[in-house]
C-alpha cells in the first residue's frame, strides 16, 4: 500500500465514522433541531465520499442541493412548525420498536452481503483524456435539458411557497371581524363645514 492509498483508506474512515455518528444522532436525538444539523453532517460525509471515488459532480450537487436547500429547508420547516408538545405513550410501543430494528438489520445484512459478494477491482488501462463530467453535465443542462432544468426550479419554488403558506395558515383567523372601523389609508381628512360656509360666504 503506497501512500496515496494509505490517505485514501484513512479518509474513508474518518468519512465512514462521521456518517455512522451522524446518522445515529439524527435517530436517537429528541430534539429535532439537533438531528436536522447532525442531518447536514450525514449530507457532508456523502459527499466527501462522492469525492474519493471521483465524482466531483456529484459531490458539488451533494453540498449545493441537500445540504444548501434541503437542509437548510427542512430547518426553516422546524422553525415554522415546532410546536412544543409533550410526547404521549402509545401502547404497544414495544412491538414498534422491535419492528422497526428488525428491518434495519435486514437492510443491514443485505447490503453487506452485497457490499461483501461485488468485485470492487478494477481493470487498470491506459490513461483516456476524457472531458470533465461537470462540464459535460452543463452543456446538457443548458441545451437539451434547459426546459426540464427550469420547469423544476419553478415548481421547487411553488412547493416551497405551498408549505410556508400552509405552515402559517394556523395563525391567520378564520373570520376577519367587521366591527372594527376601517379609515382609507391614502386619504385627506374632510374639511369642517362650517369653514366651508364660511369661506363661501366671503368671497360672495
Amino acid at each position: 500500500m503506497d501512500l496515496a492509498q494509505g490517505v485514501q483508506f484513512v479518509s474513508f474512515a474518518i468519512l465512514a465514522v462521521m456518517m455512522i455518528g451522524a446518522a445515529l444522532g439524527v435517530v436517537l436525538f429528541s430534539n429535532i433541531v439537533y438531528s436536522a444539523f447532525l442531518l447536514g453532517g450525514v449530507f457532508l460525509s456523502i459527499s466527501g465520499l462522492y469525492l474519493l471515488l471521483n465524482a466531483d459532480f456529484v459531490a458539488t450537487a451533494q453540498v449545493l442541493i441537500y445540504v444548501g436547500a434541503v437542509n437548510v429547508l427542512i430547518l426553516f420547516a422546524i422553525m415554522l412548525v415546532n410546536k412544543r408538545e409533550d410526547f404521549k405513550a402509545l401502547p404497544n410501543a414495544w412491538f414498534r420498536k422491535a419492528a422497526t430494528g428488525l428491518v434495519c438489520v435486514g437492510l443491514f445484512a443485505l447490503l453487506s452481503t452485497m457490499v461483501l459478494s461485488t468485485s470492487w477491482s478494477i481493470p487498470v488501462s491506459g490513461a483516456v483524456a476524457e472531458e470533465s463530467s461537470i462540464v459535460l453535465i452543463g452543456k446538457h443542462f443548458f441545451t437539451d435539458f434547459l426546459l426540464p432544468f427550469e420547469l423544476a426550479s419553478v415548481f421547487l419554488l411553488m412547493a416551497m411557497v405551498g408549505a410556508i403558506i400552509l405552515a402559517r395558515r394556523d395563525i391567520l383567523p378564520d373570520e376577519v371581524p367587521t366591527d372594527i372601523p376601517q379609515t382609507p389609508v391614502l386619504s385627506l381628512p374632510e374639511r369642517p363645514r362650517e369653514l366651508v360656509s364660511s369661506s363661501r360666504e366671503i368671497n360672495g
